[in-house]
C-alpha cells in the first residue's frame, strides 16, 4: 500500500513538472485566435516588443491597398518602416486610438493549412455601426503571426 501511494505521488510530481515545463516553453500563441487576442492585449499595454512577435511586419509593410484603421479616407497610409507600424498601434497611434474607440469582438477562425483568417468585429456604439473584417494569420517559424488586417 505504501509503495502504491509512493508511486502515485512520484507520478503526480512528474506530471506536474512536465506540465510546468510545457506551459513555460510555450513562447508563441497557441493558434490564430490567440494571436489576435494577444495583439489587442499588447496594444493595450503599449508593448511594442510583444507586437513585433505577433505581427509579420514585412508583410504588413507591403500593404498599399487599404488603411486598416477602419478609416473612410480615400488614400491608405503608407509606412516606411516597421517602427512606424508599431508606433501606429501603440501610444497615441491612429490605429490604436481608432480600434480602441470601438468594442472589439474576436469571432470565428477559418483554417487553410498554414494560414487562417480570424473574423473581428469592431462595434461603434456611439454611431450604431459595426465593421467586420478578417485578420490574416499564417505560420512563421512555427508561430502564428498576423500578416494582414483585411483578408479576403
Amino acid at each position: 500500500m505504501v509503495k502504491t501511494v509512493k508511486s502515485v505521488l512520484v507520478s503526480l510530481i512528474a506530471l506536474s513538472i512536465m506540465l510546468l515545463f510545457v506551459s513555460c516553453t510555450g513562447s508563441g500563441p497557441s493558434g490564430p485566435r490567440a494571436a489576435v487576442i494577444e495583439l489587442f492585449g499588447a496594444m493595450e499595454k503599449n508593448d511594442q516588443a510583444a507586437l513585433a512577435h505577433l505581427l509579420d511586419l514585412s508583410a504588413l509593410m507591403k500593404n498599399s491597398e487599404f488603411d486598416y484603421t477602419l478609416s473612410t479616407e480615400d488614400e491608405p497610409r503608407q509606412f516606411s518602416s516597421p517602427i512606424e507600424i508599431l508606433e501606429d498601434m501603440t501610444g497615441d497611434g491612429l490605429t490604436k486610438k481608432r480600434w480602441f474607440s470601438f468594442q472589439r469582438i474576436v469571432n470565428q477562425v477559418e483554417f487553410f493549412g498554414n494560414t487562417a483568417t480570424v473574423e473581428v468585429t469592431f462595434i461603434d456604439n456611439k454611431n450604431s455601426k459595426s465593421y467586420l473584417t478578417k485578420f490574416g494569420v499564417h505560420v512563421v517559424n512555427e508561430k502564428w503571426k498576423i500578416y494582414t488586417f483585411k483578408a479576403e
